[in-house]
This record gives C-alpha cells, structure tokens and sequence, in this order.
C-alpha cells in the first residue's frame, strides 16, 4: 500500500496515543503467569501484541472480552499448543517468551514472519542455555524459528554484552522458574518496564544500579492498566516541533524514565515540551505532554547511556535534527543494524532522497542541518514501521509530497496512526 504525506499549514488539538506496546506484551506474558482472573485495560491493537495475546490464548489462556481494549485473562497454567506459535514481525514476543517457554514442561516451538525471521536470537539463546535451557533454532543459525523443550532452569549471574530490555527480560522471566536467585547486569540501564509490573505483580525481584536480581516467585493477579506508547507519541512530538504554528498535546503518554530519552534529546536541542499533569498508574510514571513549533532547534550529539532509551525513536529523530542548525550526531547505535530493517543503512539511503543531509557511520548517523526538503521521491519502508512513520513525518514540510511504499507495516505498532494524525491537521 502506497501513503502520500504532503507539506500541511499546522497541527493543533490533542490526542491520545494508542497503548505502550512494551507493556501491553507484558500485561498478558505475565497476566497468565498470576493464576486466575487478570483485568487488563486499554490493551494495544497493534498487530504485534494482538500476536502475543493470540500465543497464549494457544496454550489454554482464556480471554474474555468487553471490548477491543478490555478482557479479562483466566489462567491455570499453560498448556501444550496444537501448533508452532506466531510472533510475526515482533521482536519483544519471540524473546520474552522464549523465557518463560523454557521454564514449562511441554515442547514448543516459535516462528516469525519475513522480517523476524532474520533478527539475531544468539542473544538470548546463549544465557538461556546458561541457566539450563533446551532451545536450539531450527535451521542452527541461531534465528527463528526457535524450538524449546523442557528443562530444569538453575540460576545464573549474566553479564549482558549489550543494554537490551528483550535480553534482560528473557532472563528475568526464565528466572521465575529456576532454582535459586538469577542476576543480570548490563552496560547501561535499559527500560525497566518488566522490572515494574514483577514488583507490581509480588515477584521476589530487586534493583542494585545496572543489576536486577530475580527469585522463583508467585506472582498475585491483579488488575493491569496500559499507559499510552511514548513511542508512538515521539512522531507528533517530532512533527509539532518541525511544522510551524504547531501546538499539541498529547494525553495519557507512559514517561517511565528508561523511555524518555526522546524527550531528553528534544529539551536539549531546543525543543518547546512541557509536562503536564504527571500521575502514577500501576507502577508507571503518566503524563500529558504539549509540543509546540520550535523555530530555533540546535545540532547536538547523542551517544552513550541515553541510546537504549530512545534506540526506538532514532528514525523520527533523524526528522528532528533536519531542521536543527549545526550538526547532530548519533553513535553507539549499531544494534540499530538488528531491527525490522537495518535502521542505519535504510534511515540514510531513504531520508537522503528528499534533502536530508545525513551521512552513515558505523554505529549511527551524522546530520548537518537546517535544510529544506524537497521530498518529491518513493520511500522505500523495508517491511520497517518506524521508518514508514518517519517519512510521513518528514513529509508534512516537504516541498512536494512523498510517496511511502508498503505503509501497511505501520499497522504491526500503530493501525490508527494516519487517524490521529489527520485529526491534528490543519489544511
């Protein structure tokens, strides 16, 4: 499917973004782990976590609905399934589940789709068989489709070569079904949204700095709410901030600290946020954030500590620092390179067809700006949601529109992006 993003005279309204993908996958990964009756409330509708909720729903999870957003989970444990279990294009799925898969006692296998299927899963099959885990990929190209058999899981101390949530949270999950206390480090902290919903839930967990420490635990059922995706809300924070006279506010949005690096990077660069209205709901930090145009936005780099907290947004950023005077610069991002597509490669070769001056690197990107875009050009997507939304972001200040190819895959995160959007459009 072919999108058409064209240059607009502003944005102005609120709205609500849909629900954090991150939680949405652990609200029912470890809403079925409690035992008996779970509310979970605003659930995503994106494709990816509709997967998830399908997979359990395949190893005897009952769900019933009140509507789209709304069910209630009813578990006595997790049962055998019929058929190999489908992650399609996400990430999270394939390896949170991984985890807690190698803690049952029936066999199992997982598959991705296209896209999935090439995404590096060394990185979480190699501590599993640590702790004891029998999971081999299928092809031995440590890729998809995995296989899980069962096992006894014993304690590990890991030291994660990289600052991921999906490794971290694998292990953690593993660790709720092995004997003794698991404990897993990494260079930088990465988001912490499974730390918070196994606390939330009564897990036996604990946080020392850059480490995590989990026992075998009973979690207790309760009633899980899901904040809004700061994710999905960094493509309006972004365009508000690019397209003049813009100002938005975006209500309901998740700022868990490990997720705010977006906004972090756009104060730093001269960004107008503001938030408003801050609030905790089941262990998370919630707020309405309001954007609005900011004409003199400056080049800054970005490396280090904040990279795992906005490694999602790096795309959209790349926006951002378009129309930013001076250079800006991106590094320690190369696991950029392992996502839907490799990011670097595809954010350089397709942003560079409407006028951004961006020039690749190693571990990221370096752009020199203000420019004007022309726009004018197809954008190749890579069966890449992000960057499909990227380029419609970029879109609405180009000279002539932009044609984004294969837009469908926005509907794996974010089905109702082009809504929201139009209701913020002023012609």
């Amino acid at each position: 499917m072919q999108t058409k993003s064209g240059k607009v005279k502003k944005l102005k309204g609120f709205i609500e973004v849909p629900s954090d993908k991150s939680l949405s996958h652990r609200a029912v990964m470890l809403g079925c782990l409690c035992g008996g009756k779970v509310k979970v409330k605003n659930f995503s509708k994106g494709e990816d976590c509709q997967n998830t909720l399908k997979i359990f729903r395949q190893m005897g999870v009952g769900v019933d609905f009140v509507d789209e957003k709304n069910f209630m989970l009813n578990s006595k444990g997790l049962t055998r399934p019929e058929n190999p279990l489908y992650a399609g294009n996400s990430g999270t799925t394939m390896r949170l589940l991984s985890g807690i898969l190698a803690g049952q006692d029936f066999e199992s296998q997982i598959e991705g789709d296209i896209s999935l299927s090439k995404r590096p899963m060394k990185r979480i099959i190699e501590p599993l068989r640590l702790m004891g885990a029998d999971i081999s990929s299928k092809n031995d190209d440590f890729r998809a489709p995995l296989i899980i058999k069962p096992a006894q899981l014993s304690s590990i101390e890991y030291v994660s070569p990289i600052a991921s949530a999906q490794v971290k949270s694998c292990i953690l999950f593993a660790g709720l079904f092995a004997n003794g206390k698991t404990k897993v480090s990494e260079p930088y902290k990465s988001r912490d949204h499974s730390e918070r919903m196994l606390k939330y839930l009564g897990a036996n967990i604990e946080t020392d700095g850059l480490s995590v420490y989990i026992e075998r635990s009973k979690l207790e059922p309760k009633e899980i709410e899901i904040s809004g995706d700061i994710s999905s809300a960094a493509f309006f924070f972004v365009a508000a901030s690019i397209v003049p006279d813009s100002c938005i506010i975006v209500k309901n949005v998740n700022i868990n600290p490990t997720r705010t690096g977006i906004i972090d990077v756009m104060k730093k660069m001269g960004a107008n946020v503001e938030i408003l209205d801050e609030k905790k709901v089941c262990g998370e930090n919630v707020a309405d954030i309001k954007v609005c145009y900011s004409e003199n936005l400056k080049g800054i780099t970005i490396e280090g500590e904040i990279i795992p907290r906005l490694i999602d947004e790096l795309p959209v950023i790349a926006v951002l620092a378009s129309q930013a005077e001076g250079e800006t610069v991106v590094k320690d991002a190369q696991d950029l390179r392992n996502k839907e597509s490799d990011r670097i490669k595809s954010v350089v070769r397709e942003f560079s067809k409407i006028g951004i001056n961006i020039e690749e690197t190693q571990d990221g990107f370096v752009i020199n700006g203000k420019t004007p875009l022309f726009g004018g050009k197809e954008i190749d997507t890579y069966h890449d949601h992000r960057l499909a939304m990227s380029a419609y972001v970029a879109g609405l200040i180009c000279q002539e529109p932009v044609v984004i190819n294969d837009f469908e895959w926005v509907n794996t995160s974010f089905p109702e992006f082009l809504e929201l959007m139009n209701n913020l459009i002023e012609e």
